[in-house]
């Protein structure tokens, strides 16, 4: 009987600490998915800065760009308004010459 009352002992025992251990794993599984969440809503906010930090920069090369080829038009209008200046005549021939050339392209 003693055997008996043993094992009954050592059955309660490892049922007891069966259950402590499905515990600990349900606290540790809950522990996992709460830093789950967390982490996305980490990667979640760091992807979206990098983007809105890619934007900016995109906007900004594009500003820089647009600056750049205002500068290059102004410069091409200055330089043309000097010839037609300087050579009225030649200017006006050469006007004269392309709308000739568009009108032939635009009769076919």
């Amino acid at each position: 009987m003693a055997a008996t009352a043993g094992k009954t002992a050592s059955e309660g025992r490892a049922s007891a600490d069966l259950e402590a251990d499905i515990r600990q794993l349900k606290a540790d599984i809950e522990k996992l998915t709460k830093q789950l969440a967390k982490t996305s809503e980490h990667g979640y906010g760091t992807a979206r800065r990098a983007a809105t930090e890619g934007v900016e920069q995109l906007r900004a090369q594009g500003e820089a760009a647009f600056d750049s080829l205002r500068s290059n038009a102004k410069d091409i209008e200055a330089q043309m308004m000097a010839s037609v200046r300087e050579k009225p005549v030649t200017s006006l021939a050469i006007a004269a010459g392309v709308g000739f050339l568009f009108a032939l392209l635009a009769r076919r």
